[in-house]
């Protein structure tokens, strides 16, 4: 167990940890809520019989409007099965919504010493985070090391902020380009929310009127290839033959336009209020290089034979049209509280769906190259879930993935074949079937990662 070092607490909060039993002392299960001094709620449950291990979860992307509670599992399955194994599950609400990690980091850290004032030292410490959450995971994992044992980001943001955002505007910038050009359709520099739902609102438009044409469906596919956006990314889509172009690019289209409807443009504006301007640029990009790197090149070209369409010229079109710069002081402050830098001091293991849209698998990539360059890459190990969608895991894969991890805490070694993650998830969960599968992405379709 390492040491834990905690942050100041208010004296009142002192007297409350005082009066609460330990784990050892509690007869019962414990549930605790309050508000940390931010202004973020916090959640806590402690079974009766805890096993010694606490796990920080860290929640996803809430867009600023939406519910904010604190939250401590993924799923009510997941906290219940994780409950009755014994396991401490807490975790805080972020004092603010949208790409809060300036806030979300020193909440999660500030609810882990709470517990340890309420409970006391554990035995093992673990972080762990969905989506956005996976981000915030790792910036603990990386920045924080001392006061975690390990880590399990899944489908997580591992690509950092600045790769986010850069990779976000490709596709956008591909549409505007193709489907509505000659116009002064902005993609940054948003004054407020209204001006970027003003644009979603006119590019959303524009898309709409191109699916219902073959030449404007291939140009669609095309945007959608340079953020690698699966044929089939959601559960409730039908799964199209292997060569059913038509059917990858309808699905493709349901993404785009979910795209368009708020992280590109209303997600990016609260984004962008933060960094204080425009943290996204594509000068330099090559996009008929980035599009012979998406798995989903053959499909952009057989949609553009359907429609006699010439992909040179459009590529050649996208390659000269005017680019976007980014405000330099938005990407130092992107850079400092948002990228990932790989360095890694405790094992983290990284669990992804294969149809992703929102945060493509291939940032599994993106976060590979990063430890490798740090020399830590012997700490990290990936595993891949078939399967479409954002954060579509069952329970069994979620509790296997953690076992997992935990095997290597206890062993010093990674145990990641597929097969023994689904047998794990099988024992875990006998009611669904675990789908992790042989499976590498490829490169990350952003460019200037740092």
């Amino acid at each position: 167990m390492k040491t834990r070092t905690r942050a100041a607490v208010p004296v009142l909060v002192l007297c409350l940890a005082a009066a609460l039993p330990t784990p050892a002392q509690a007869a019962t299960d414990q549930h605790v809520e309050g508000r940390l001094p931010s202004g973020a709620t916090y959640t806590m449950d402690v079974p009766a019989a805890f096993n010694g291990t606490v796990l920080l979860y860290s929640h996803g992307y809430r867009a600023a409007g939406w519910p904010n509670p604190a939250e401590n599992a993924p799923s009510s399955p997941t906290r219940d099965a994780l409950l009755a194994d014994g396991y401490a599950l807490i975790g805080s609400s972020y004092a603010t919504t949208g790409w809060a990690v300036t806030d979300a980091v020193p909440d999660q850290l500030a609810t882990l010493d709470l517990f340890t004032e309420k409970f006391g030292t554990t035995r093992r410490t673990l972080a762990w985070g969905t989506s956005y959450g996976g981000l915030v995971t790792t910036r603990l994992a990386e920045r924080h090391a001392d006061r975690f044992d390990g880590s399990l980001a899944m489908c997580g943001l591992v690509q950092g902020g600045v790769a986010n955002w850069n990779s976000t505007l490709d596709p956008v910038f591909a549409l505007k380009t193709l489907l509505a050009p000659g116009t002064d359709l902005p993609l940054t520099g948003f004054a407020d929310q209204e001006a970027a739902a003003s644009a979603a609102r006119t590019l959303t438009e524009k898309t709409a009127d191109a699916q219902q044409n073959p030449e404007g469906r291939a140009r669609i596919a095309l945007a959608a290839a340079l953020h690698n956006i699966p044929g089939h990314n959601d559960p409730a889509q039908t799964e199209p033959a292997p060569a059913d172009w038509d059917g990858m690019q309808a699905n493709q289209y349901e993404a785009v336009t979910g795209l368009l409807q708020l992280p590109a443009f209303s997600w990016r504006q609260e984004a962008e209020s933060r960094a204080g301007g425009n943290p996204s640029w594509n000068t330099g990009v090559d996009y008929t290089a980035m599009l012979h790197r998406s798995p989903l090149y053959k499909e952009v070209t057989e949609l553009y034979k359907k429609a006699d369409l010439s992909l040179h010229a459009d590529l050649t079109t996208l390659n000269r049209a005017p680019r976007i710069s980014a405000d330099p002081s938005a990407v130092r402050w992107m850079r400092r509280t948002s990228a990932l830098t790989g360095r890694l001091s405790d094992p983290q293991l990284n669990i992804h769906t294969t149809g992703d849209a929102l945060i493509p698998v291939q940032a599994e990539s993106a976060y590979r190259r990063a430890t490798a360059s740090a020399g830590t890459d012997g700490l990290l190990s990936q595993a891949y879930v078939d399967g479409p969608g954002h954060c579509t895991f069952t329970t069994g894969e979620i509790l296997g993935a953690l076992h997992t991890l935990e095997h290597r805490l206890d062993t010093g070694r990674w145990d990641t074949a597929p097969e023994v993650l689904n047998s794990r998830a099988q024992k875990a969960d006998p009611t669904s079937e675990p789908r992790y599968v042989p499976y590498r992405p490829g490169p990350y379709p952003g460019h200037a990662i740092p």
